[in-house]
């Protein structure tokens, strides 16, 4: 077995900043500079960030994030996270802080126009993971399909320092499926967060057992004689939003985002982010960096 090069950690900028701001904004804690500007996500994303950092002690960093909320996903179906709200107008300025402030930490920020961070995500994991040990850190189930030989995925739950973390060996014992089968699971069941229905109807326990008996969409669709008529008649009369929801749910992984892994390195000048804090306000983050 040979051994992995480097450990690197992706993180899903999005994902901690959405939840940061939340965890902090939900107790009326905006935290402002003394200019005016909010920074209650940009702190808590540094809190969870530095916490992943410490815990999991990667030897090269990426962080990626979403370029708007135009994609080829909501080019092909109008309802894709048609349902989410504009964006707190306290957060809006934090976007571009957040970048900054991981800039200063000399970590490449990722994006694609036209594409969210998770394919950004899967691109990178499944270029890197041929040669070195990739972690992938979230707060997003969906990335779990992304989990391989060489790519485990550390889910954030409540709190900070607490993580679910999934690895392929004991993935079928946690989850029921392989990673690759939550695509079809979710065609099948569609997903309320991104706006997709699936197939009207079936729910993640029906779903659930369908993938486990057929393991596919396809093999379903081979074998739908078999299957009890409701379910026959919910997928005939759903079928192409199922085709429609298994490609919404898939995570792409060829898409045109690289990034050297000396470009990545995991070291930064200390005093360059004392300075950014500084400028932040951030005092009792500090102490955090060493």
């Amino acid at each position: 077995m040979t051994t992995k090069q480097h450990n690197i950690m992706l993180v899903d900028g999005m994902a901690l900043l959405f939840r940061g701001y939340f965890a902090t904004a939900f107790r009326g804690n905006f935290m402002k500079t003394k200019s005016g500007m909010p920074t209650n996500g940009v702190y808590q994303f540094m809190r969870y960030f530095l916490d992943a950092a410490n815990k999991f002690a990667p030897s090269h960093v990426i962080c990626c994030w979403d370029m708007g909320s135009k994609t080829f996903r909501t080019d092909i179906y109008d309802g894709y996270k048609a349902n989410r709200s504009e964006p707190p107008e306290e957060l809006i300025p934090q976007f571009d802080l957040v970048k900054e402030v991981v800039e200063a930490f000399n970590i490449p920020n990722i994006g694609l126009e036209n594409f969210e961070a998770d394919d950004c995500m899967g691109t990178l994991a499944r270029q890197y993971a041929k040669d070195h040990d990739v972690l992938i850190v979230t707060g997003d189930q969906d990335i779990l399909q992304l989990v391989d030989d060489g790519i485990r995925v550390a889910i954030m739950r409540k709190g900070i320092g607490n993580y679910k973390v999934f690895e392929k060996e004991t993935f079928e014992e946690q989850k029921g499926i392989r990673p690759g089968q939550i695509v079809d699971l979710k065609g099948l069941m569609g997903d309320t967060s991104d706006n997709y229905p699936g197939v009207k109807g079936i729910g993640e326990k029906t779903a659930l057992k369908l993938i486990q008996e057929y393991e596919s969409i396809d093999r379903i669709l081979e074998n739908m004689d078999r299957l009890p008529k409701g379910v026959q008649k919910k997928i005939r009369e759903n079928q192409e939003m199922l085709h429609l929801s298994r490609k919404l749910a898939e995570i792409k992984c060829d898409i045109s985002v690289g990034c050297t892994l000396d470009n990545a390195l995991w070291q930064y000048d200390k005093a360059i982010v004392e300075g950014k804090f500084a400028d932040l306000e951030f005092g009792n983050l500090v102490k955090q960096i060493y």
